[in-house]
């Protein structure tokens, strides 16, 4: 795939499926718009997430 074929498929995903204004997308860093196109396919359940913590992982209890 080349530069511009990739760029193409971020600008759509940012501006199809993500439902982002153009400026929204020119002016996001690329580093924060992997992080939420990630999120994006996990709410859609495309991805599932690297590692899965609950609650009880988090807090530790004082039992």
């Amino acid at each position: 795939m080349s530069d511009s074929e990739l760029f193409t498929r971020l600008y759509y995903y940012g501006i199809v499926q993500m439902h982002m204004e153009p400026e929204q997308f020119w002016l996001t860093p690329i580093g924060l718009f992997l992080d939420l196109w990630a999120c994006h396919k996990q709410f859609l359940g495309i991805e599932t997430p690297y590692r899965e913590i609950s609650v009880d992982d988090v807090i530790p209890s004082d039992s």
